[in-house]
């Protein structure tokens, strides 16, 4: 049977902490990558950190935004750190913004993927009209599920909510879902959020989870996902 994808979140700017994760978080059962966002990325160890995980697989969320030549810029910065995966891109940035970003990874590293973020998980219908937006998320979600083939973009991030409904537009993409919580766990920040094994079998090719896994005794929250699927 195909290992679970799973990559787990290190979201924190002490190197410390992030170590303590990576060194507790090995599995033979699973899958196992490692998600980096802008918090580690951006301290002061971070970057060089990141370049010496030569044998883990590196999730890189920038959640790209911005013009598109500054975009592709940013893309190119990476080129030398030779262990990243996957890098992620707001899809709302536009549909230039996307295909720049999609050819500056392949010129950069040609096996280097680029997630196109859809709503992210912290936005429930409510709060997304507070910022202008009419449509529904599930409209807005399916809109920016079409840009972002369109563009070519290897995967989309979208919460457990939308796989099924996506998985008919985004075929041959992956679909990595993050809000992933244990039942009964805190949504803290999170509206959106499903289990482990829900998001797998709604069709998500991977999920990011972090402080189900990271918060307390580690290795047993390890054990406790494997068990989740079963």
């Amino acid at each position: 049977m195909k290992k679970r994808k799973i990559f787990i979140a290190c979201d924190s700017s002490n190197l410390k902490i992030v170590k303590k994760i990576i060194a507790n978080t090995k599995s033979n059962k699973l899958d196992i990558g490692y998600k980096f966002g802008l918090e580690f990325f951006y301290s002061k160890y971070g970057r060089n950190f990141i370049s010496r995980l030569k044998d883990k697989k590196i999730f890189l969320d920038l959640k790209l935004n911005d013009i598109p030549n500054t975009c592709a810029s940013a893309i190119y910065s990476l080129k030398d750190l030779k262990n990243i995966s996957y890098v992620t891109v707001h899809i709302n940035g536009g549909f230039e913004m996307l295909k720049a970003v999609k050819k500056a990874s392949l010129k950069t590293k040609k096996n280097l993927k680029v997630l196109g973020v859809t709503v992210l998980t912290s936005f429930s219908n409510t709060s997304i009209k507070k910022i202008g937006h009419t449509k529904s998320i599930k409209k807005l979600i399916i809109k920016q599920a079409i840009l972002a083939k369109k563009a070519k973009l290897d995967g989309i991030v979208c919460s457990g909510y939308e796989v099924k409904f996506l998985k008919r537009i985004c075929k041959n993409m992956e679909i990595v879902t993050p809000g992933i919580r244990f039942k009964g766990d805190k949504a803290n920040d999170q509206k959106r959020i499903i289990s482990p094994k829900s998001a797998f079998d709604s069709g998500a090719s991977a999920i990011v989870i972090g402080r189900s896994i990271t918060n307390g005794n580690i290795k047993s929250n390890v054990q406790k996902l494997i068990k989740s699927f079963n």
